[in-house]
């Protein structure tokens, strides 16, 4: 399986500071609906962030790597959505430890352990109508994905599925957490824009893989 280097991971964090730029008004009125409005530019600016730091230290490790993408997001971003990403970032990183590259099953499982590092550090639960009804989701079909033999491709394609049909199952929800939960019912019927932002990103992830694929090894499958 072919590896990647810490140049491309720069090369990831570009795509999805890219897709995250382009929703950046889509997210803000999300959230001005239930928070204030600031979380399109939170994420946009962020994940910048994370572009700028990695690009001039790209000779480290990628787990490294991901450890200074954590830090300049926490330094980009206040509030609650920095230290949940700066957890998710450095999880990744401990998971990758200091190998000097990493393959197309390394990417897929970024997706749990940002699942793992935002839990941990936000203690919400999937139906509190926030980013881990896409999270938790999400790294459950990463697992599942892998326990039938699909490729890491595959795993990813199944995560963005289910990060999508967690997205609008926010829909549903009253937020029992954060800013939005001062709304009680009220926060009925509209989508999370933390959940939202989440999906973004998975979807990031499967169209960054993709795009490597057949060198990725982690086609279609």
């Amino acid at each position: 399986m072919t590896e990647f280097t810490s140049r491309q991971l720069v090369d990831l964090f570009r795509l999805v500071a890219l897709r995250l730029a382009e929703a950046r008004m889509d997210l803000g009125a999300l959230d001005g609906a239930i928070g204030d409005a600031d979380h399109g530019n939170s994420m946009a600016e962020g994940f910048a962030a994370v572009v700028r730091a990695t690009a001039s230290e790209a000779d480290l490790p990628p787990g490294r790597l991901l450890g200074v993408a954590g830090r300049s997001f926490l330094s980009a971003v206040g509030a609650t959505t920095g230290p949940l990403y700066a957890s998710a970032l450095m999880s990744a990183g401990r998971q990758l430890g200091d190998r000097a590259g990493f393959d197309a099953q390394d990417l897929a499982n970024l997706v749990p352990a940002f699942a793992d590092g935002i839990r941990e550090r936000g203690k919400a639960r999937p139906g509190d109508k926030t980013m881990m009804d896409v999270w938790s989701p999400a790294a459950r079909a990463v697992a599942d994905g892998a326990r039938r033999g699909l490729s890491a491709s595959g795993q990813l394609r199944q995560a963005e599925a289910a990060a999508i049909e967690g997205r609008e199952a926010t829909r549903a929800m009253v937020a029992a957490v954060g800013r939005a939960a001062r709304l009680g019912a009220r926060s009925l019927g509209h989508v999370d824009p933390g959940a939202a932002s989440a999906a973004i990103i998975i979807s990031a992830l499967r169209e960054w893989l993709d795009a490597q694929a057949p060198a990725s090894d982690g086609g279609p499958g």
